[in-house]
């Protein structure tokens, strides 16, 4: 029931409301395998998601967020690709843009959140996957103080 909901606004090109979003990562959250820590992909997208997350990683420590930039021809450009590959209807172009254009509104802000906190750290994904994957582990180990 969820999982169709969720499906049916990503197909869409809408984002999932922030109540269902927060409730399926705090659920996940309580699972044992993110006790030592987590990665959270695509979460939060909106500023009341990251103040929901505040709330969640209370007794967690502390946050490291890390955002991707890749220019938005290559995103599209790669959705494609995967759509061929997958036959994953979710990534046609019209689609795609129309989520480029709703994180553009929506998310934005939540990095302006995470920049002011010093929590925010920009990665380049459009180099090779190695070095994208080194640069990640390198920023949230010095954003983490690790």
């Amino acid at each position: 029931m969820l999982g169709e909901t969720v499906r049916d606004a990503m197909s869409r090109g809408d984002l999932v409301s922030d109540e269902i979003m927060t409730d399926l990562v705090a659920d996940r959250l309580t699972d044992l395998d993110a006790t030592p820590g987590c990665v959270l992909d695509g979460f939060p997208r909106t500023v009341e998601q990251a103040i929901a997350l505040d709330v969640l990683m209370e007794e967690r420590g502390q946050l490291a967020v890390v955002e991707l930039t890749v220019p938005e021809e290559e995103l599209v450009r790669r959705l494609a690709v995967r759509r061929g590959l997958e036959g994953r209807p979710d990534d046609d172009e019209a689609v795609v843009r129309e989520r480029l254009a709703v994180y553009a509104k929506a998310t934005e802000p939540v990095l302006a959140f995470y920049r002011r906190r010093g929590a925010l750290f920009s990665v380049d994904g459009n180099l090779p996957p190695e070095a994208v994957t080194a640069l990640i582990t390198t920023e949230v180990e010095r954003g983490l103080h690790v």
